[in-house]
């Protein structure tokens, strides 16, 4: 059914569009498919770069980790 549409049908079917809800609305509309397609290809992008990326171990030397404290209560005398 839609294998003969060809480009008179389309054109149609965008006039129809436009005079049904108005050129601001088709905008605005079209805007937000836009900023959607580009936050995807965005995000697409992202998670390539992070996949590619080389998985680091973390560095577990001991001289390396000066930020680590005892935490352990410390026992008081019993009276």
């Amino acid at each position: 059914m839609l294998n003969n549409i060809g480009l008179p049908g389309l054109l149609l079917i965008a006039v129809v569009v436009l005079v049904m809800f108005g050129r601001g609305k088709v905008s605005s509309l079209m805007g937000e498919v836009g900023k959607g397609i580009s936050a995807f290809k965005k995000g697409v992008k992202e998670e390539t770069a992070e996949l590619e990326k080389p998985a680091t171990a973390p560095d577990l030397r001991s001289d390396a980790r000066t930020d680590v404290r005892d935490v352990t209560p410390v026992e008081r005398d019993k009276v």
